[in-house]
């Protein structure tokens, strides 16, 4: 929420001396009387003819459009981790260190000091993929990587075709794999997209069947832990702003979900938290260089669009109650009694008699 609201209204009677000269002649002495006269805001509409002194400040209103906004901390990191599952017969030969991204034809490691490449595809190759096999989605899959990558002709579709064995195999050989000019379950690894290597979970030599090591994607990401209070700040498909090591950019709500359980937190996770929220980066670049930190996240909690707003720090409360604003025009200045609206980004939406775009009203330097 902003830091500026209606508690940071100036609480003051607003009395201002103003100074008459009044020139007394008399017979055997000239003198010169100061009097004081006192202008009080308790009038509400009252005007006053005398000049402006040469200290106020004055600004116009403004029209324009209006947003409610709460800062909330999280953390940047690259999502959740999951493990990556070994399906081919043999022996552990290398992993990748922690840390390392894998893209699209890479190896993600060896068995048998055979590299085991990562294709990408929305589901895992489940059966051989030979000469002859049924049609299905994974042939499909299959024709995209190779053409990714460069060994691919035509338009990827479910039939494997002779003409997959000859680039299955031109493919092989560029990897100095065995050229069979097939693929059997677990000679690659197919994932939604890159990856980012994380902790090993066996060491070479171990039976490469089984869990290997942990893994994220590689894009960036936010995560915001809110309590009950702040549960409703966010929701999927909302616009964020962010600071990211001292760079700005924008984002989009990913995903809300249910906080993990007492039980199931990780050590140093916010304690009371009642959702998580999960945030995209527009721009990868903003956090170009970092692995995680914190992020300072900005939601919008309401808006208000082409309305009058002046500064907080012009409102006056008035004796009566409420809020006024001091309006100058034409030399003269009056108390106005406002309505006011959304408080957001140190204004605030005024409604009142005479107050229009560009109407003049004082306050503080």
């Amino acid at each position: 929420m902003s830091d500026s609201g209606p508690g940071t209204v100036r609480r003051r009677a607003r009395a201002r001396w103003l100074l008459i000269g009044l020139v007394v002649l008399a017979v055997a002495t000239v003198g010169t009387i100061v009097v004081l006269t006192r202008f009080t805001a308790g009038a509400t509409g009252a005007a006053n003819t005398a000049p402006l002194p040469d200290q106020l400040v004055t600004v116009p209103v403004t029209k324009t459009d209006l947003a409610e906004q709460q800062v909330v901390q999280g953390t940047l990191g690259y999502g959740d981790e999951f493990e990556v599952t070994g399906h081919k017969e043999g022996t552990v030969t290398t992993l990748p260190a922690p840390g390392t991204q894998i893209k699209q034809g890479g190896t993600l490691y060896t068995v048998d000091a055979v590299p085991v490449p990562l294709f990408y595809g929305p589901l895992p190759f489940y059966r051989p993929l030979t000469e002859g096999m049924d049609d299905g989605p994974d042939v499909k899959i299959l024709e995209q990587n190779l053409k990714a990558l460069g060994f691919g002709v035509g338009t990827p579709d479910t039939k494997f075709t002779h003409q997959d064995t000859v680039m299955i195999k031109k493919w092989q050989k560029s990897l100095k794999m065995p050229q069979t000019g097939s693929i059997g379950v677990g000679d690659v690894l197919v994932q939604p997209g890159p990856i980012r290597t994380g902790t090993a979970t066996v060491a070479p030599g171990a039976p490469a069947t089984g869990p290997l090591f942990k893994a994220t994607g590689t894009d960036h990401l936010v995560k915001v832990p809110l309590t009950e209070a702040k549960q409703n700040l966010a929701k999927e498909g909302d616009k964020v702003s962010l600071t990211i090591g001292g760079k700005t950019g924008t984002g989009k709500v990913l995903l809300v979900a249910n906080a993990p359980s007492e039980d199931k937190k990780t050590p140093g996770a916010d304690a009371g938290a009642k959702v998580v929220v999960t945030i995209t980066l527009d721009d990868q670049a903003v956090a170009a260089g970092l692995t995680t930190g914190s992020a300072s996240v900005t939601f919008t909690t309401g808006v208000r669009k082409g309305v009058l707003t002046v500064p907080v720090n012009a409102l006056l409360a008035l004796a009566e109650g409420g809020n006024g604003l001091e309006v100058v025009q034409g030399g003269k200045h009056s108390i106005v009694k406002v309505k006011t609206g959304l408080f957001a980004g140190g204004k605030v939406e005024v409604e009142g008699p005479g107050i229009a775009e560009g109407t003049q009203v004082v306050t503080t330097s």
